[in-house]
């Protein structure tokens, strides 16, 4: 009976750590998105567009420091998203897991697609530093960014981005796990995304971090609710009555 306590203990202080991990990158990844999306409004003026060959070298020409160290805040958040996303997945198994789950799988995969096209940013800056904005290198990135495979790769990103966090955030709403503001303010930044421009990323970016942060509250007391019951369980448990001899 001893074994069976201590197995439990365990099991419940992994389950702990493993959600208050989870909160934390609710918490810390979506910051991440804001930081670059603002530094992205403030240092694409004039109409610059990031997301052609020429666009993003002159960006990065004008800025090289900023766009380094605001391509290593998205990519930090990529990485902790996917903690984060398996958190607000575990919240909503029971009232949407099947929403819940394809958002939470689409959302996964696209950022993982997202850190590979950042890191190819750094390429983009290197060729910036040394040479600028020549035909040369714009002819270099064409080429990369039509190559079928990273074609593939960032329409994934783009299904993650608009239709797993759209449809991840409505699982929220639909479980009524958290308030439905909070599902709403997640559901805000596909949204605005695609309609607010520069200005409007960084508002639905903000949104949605304001969101998933209430999705890392309602997990970290959902994690103390569970260990209260469990430590008020085990005690019963160690003091069971053996079996009876044959």
């Amino acid at each position: 009976m001893s074994n069976i306590t201590t197995a439990a203990t365990h099991t419940g202080r992994t389950t702990r750590s493993r959600r208050v991990g989870q909160a934390l990158a609710l918490f810390v990844a979506p910051w991440c998105f804001v930081v670059a999306n603002l530094g992205d409004a403030l240092t694409s003026p004039n109409g610059l567009d990031d997301t052609t060959s020429r666009g993003a070298l002159e960006i990065s020409a004008t800025h090289p420091l900023a766009d380094k160290w605001l391509t290593f805040a998205a990519m930090l958040g990529c990485l902790l998203l996917i903690p984060a996303v398996l958190g607000a997945m575990s919240l909503v198994r029971v009232g949407a897991a099947r929403l819940g789950l394809i958002g939470g799988v689409l959302m996964i995969a696209g950022y993982v697609c997202y850190f590979g096209m950042l890191f190819q940013g750094f390429a983009t800056i290197a060729l910036a530093e040394h040479g600028g904005v020549t035909a040369d290198h714009v002819a270099v990135l064409d080429l990369t960014i039509n190559q079928p495979f990273f074609i593939a790769v960032a329409l994934t990103f783009v299904l993650g981005n608009i239709v797993g966090t759209f449809l991840l955030g409505l699982a929220l709403v639909r479980s009524r796990a958290v308030p439905r503001w909070a599902g709403l303010a997640v559901i805000a930044w596909p949204v605005l995304h695609i309609l607010g421009g520069s200005w409007g990323e960084v508002l639905g970016a903000a949104l949605q971090a304001v969101g998933f942060a209430v999705v890392g509250h309602r997990l970290l007391r959902a994690d103390a609710a569970g260990s209260g019951t469990s430590s008020a369980t085990a005690p019963e448990a160690s003091v069971a009555p053996p079996l009876a001899a044959p």
